[in-house]
């Protein structure tokens, strides 16, 4: 079973416990949560990469050189 650590400042006395359900509950959720929202921010740079990319090549497309894209874009 899991557990967590609660430290007394005042003593200076630590003990173990074990989680509660609720607590293990929380840290899978927010394990969930952290999981999702990373596979949103690596979609949103995939995607952001593919655009910047085919917007490049568009541009090279209409005669422009690599140091004309990086002005207009940079």
């Amino acid at each position: 079973m899991a557990t967590k650590i609660i430290v007394d400042c005042s003593t200076g006395v630590s003990q173990e416990v074990e989680l509660t359900a609720e607590e293990l509950a929380a840290g899978e959720a927010a394990a969930e949560a952290y999981r999702v929202s990373e596979e949103a921010r690596e979609a949103a740079a995939t995607q952001a990469a593919t655009e910047k990319a085919s917007g490049n090549a568009k541009l090279k497309a209409l005669g422009l050189t690599d140091a004309e894209i990086a002005a207009l874009v940079g």
